[in-house]
């Protein structure tokens, strides 16, 4: 299992890195400013025939617009259209149907092209989407496309059926053999079902949108919807919302940003991985050391390289140096803790008082530390599992390191045996069944201290060495069975604790006070019960 979801974060890693590269050379700041130069798309029922400059006194938006305006009303007359290119002014003019379109210019040219040759080119399209267009609002075309959307609308239909059937029959038990996960006791859904729910609900909906958008771009009128709402949504994303220095960027922006950085933590976590495991593990330093190392260049490449990626982007740092210092006072009033644990990660890296392989008792935790990280550190106890701790504890509280600088522990096993035992003969078993388990250690040499008269019994305490801490439980159980047996064939006997109860008896003095009280209940008592007879009989002869 955690073989699979360490190759399945690798394989996240290696898509970030991808995406990171793309974003980098296909949605560059600089190229992307290049290609969208001042230019207004000329569209007719939802489809850019070309994009026109600024001319004189006109915008390129106002330009678009008028001929936009006057192609609309061309193609509401289904009149033929006539397309010509005239030359006035020496520049030459498209004309409709003898009416002025637009003057191509120089800056309306694409890839150096001559104004005639461009004005020609625009006149043929012109003239072929304009007759689309007619053609698109006869009652013909309308029922034919009416049929197309109702067969595309019924094929998505069918493949949504069939995907679903794919996923849950073919494609899940492939994944299982892959990856055999079963479905939990308690109903909850694993890794596997999640991944297959989310990419079948992803493959569903790219499966309908697709479709919605095919079925809209038959009809002129839901295309040119289409159009619109795909500009609305193309503008809001692409327009400026934030300005840093003379720079301003768009939401767009901001997203390649954002995955230039995530592509960067994972080139950063890629390069650690491969230091760690084919650099590090070969040097010959302990396993601590080399997760200090590997952390610590982790999270330098992570700085410098984002100090790097926000110069080429464009930021300039130092004016960012006012808002940081504002955002850090709010980040340290709002997340004191977070830096307390990550001041306290840099200091337990460097200063080292617990490392990575440590056999630890934090509070009533015990286990091993698997990861000191940035904010916590992972401590896997004896019983498998895994308890985080922040970094802060660490060091605020106090820690018993089983292994600081020197693995060799010793363990205290306290004994009790009975008055009439023969110290001498139980010291000689205790420390025949510690020098007989391999997991003692013989130098230090064991031993065996006479800790004093108990109540019930002499206090013995068994002292022994061993080099692996982490197994100190196992240990005291094999060897507390083997004193026991021992001391069972000796006939020493284990006591349990006595107490004894002494009873005094004595005569009871009571004040007369007391005496008088309890003499006046009982002759009222007396009286009640002699009454009681008369009392029974008037009854009976009522209820006769």
């Amino acid at each position: 299992m955690n073989r699979y979801l360490a190759a399945f974060s690798q394989s996240l890693k290696t898509v970030g890195v991808a995406i990171a590269l793309i974003c980098l050379l296909v949605l560059n700041p600089a190229l992307a400013q290049a290609q969208s130069e001042d230019k207004a798309p000329v569209v007719l029922d939802g489809r850019t025939i070309f994009r026109v400059s600024a001319s004189g006194d006109f915008s390129a938006k106002d330009r678009a617009d008028l001929i936009n305006l006057q192609l609309r009303e061309v193609v509401q007359n289904p009149d033929p259209v006539v397309v010509k290119v005239e030359e006035r002014n020496q520049l030459p003019t498209i004309v409709v149907n003898d009416r002025y379109l637009l003057t191509v210019t120089s800056r309306d040219t694409i890839l150096s092209r001559a104004p005639m040759d461009q004005a020609l080119l625009w006149a043929e399209q012109i003239q072929a989407l304009v007759q689309e267009s007619q053609t698109e609002r006869g009652s013909q075309f309308v029922r034919k496309a009416l049929l197309m959307a109702a067969s595309v609308l019924l094929v998505a239909f069918v493949i949504h059926l069939l995907l679903g059937r794919f996923w849950h029959y073919s494609l899940r038990p492939g994944l299982q053999r892959w990856f055999p996960m079963t479905t939990a006791n308690d109903g909850q859904p694993h890794l596997l079902d999640l991944f297959l729910y989310l990419s079948l609900a992803i493959a569903r909906a790219v499966l309908w949108i697709g479709s919605a958008f095919y079925v809209m771009n038959l009809f002129p009128v839901s295309r040119q919807w289409s159009y619109g709402a795909l500009n609305t949504l193309l503008t809001s994303f692409t327009a400026p919302i934030i300005t840093l220095g003379r720079q301003a960027y768009s939401i767009i922006d901001l997203l390649v940003l954002v995955g230039l950085l995530l592509g960067l933590i994972g080139v950063a976590g890629a390069l650690t991985n491969v230091l760690r495991s084919r650099i590090l593990s070969v040097s010959g330093i302990n396993r601590s050391a080399q997760e200090a190392v590997a952390i610590i260049t982790k999270y330098t490449l992570i700085f410098i390289g984002s100090i790097v990626l926000l110069q080429i982007w464009g930021l300039d740092i130092t004016s960012l140096a006012i808002v940081a210092s504002a955002l850090g006072v709010g980040i340290g009033f709002g997340f004191q803790d977070i830096a307390k644990n990550f001041g306290s990660g840099v200091v337990l890296l460097f200063e080292r008082p617990v490392q990575v392989g440590d056999f630890v008792e934090v509070g009533e935790y015990e286990g091993t530390i698997e990861r000191i990280g940035a904010r916590s550190t992972i401590i896997r106890t004896l019983d498998q599992t895994s308890i985080i701790v922040p970094n802060s504890r660490l060091l605020e509280g106090e820690v018993k390191n089983w292994t600081y600088h020197s693995s060799v522990a010793r363990l205290h096993l306290p004994v009790h045996v009975a008055y009439q035992s023969d110290p001498n003969v139980v010291r000689s078993v205790l420390l025949e069944a510690a020098k007989a388990h391999r997991d003692v250690l013989n130098v230090p040499a064991p031993q065996v201290w006479f800790k004093g008269f108990g109540e019930s019994a002499l206090n013995f305490e068994l002292l022994v060495w061993t080099a692996e801490p982490s197994k100190q439980y196992f240990l005291k159980s094999e060897l507390y069975f083997r004193m026991e047996a021992s001391l069972r064939q000796r006939q020493i006997e284990i006591p349990v604790p006595q107490r004894d109860l002494h009873i005094r008896s004595g005569a009871l003095e009571l004040s007369p006070q007391i005496q008088k009280a309890i003499l006046q209940l009982s002759a009222k008592l007396q009286i009640e019960a002699l009454n009681e007879p008369e009392s029974a009989k008037k009854s009976m002869n009522r209820e006769q």
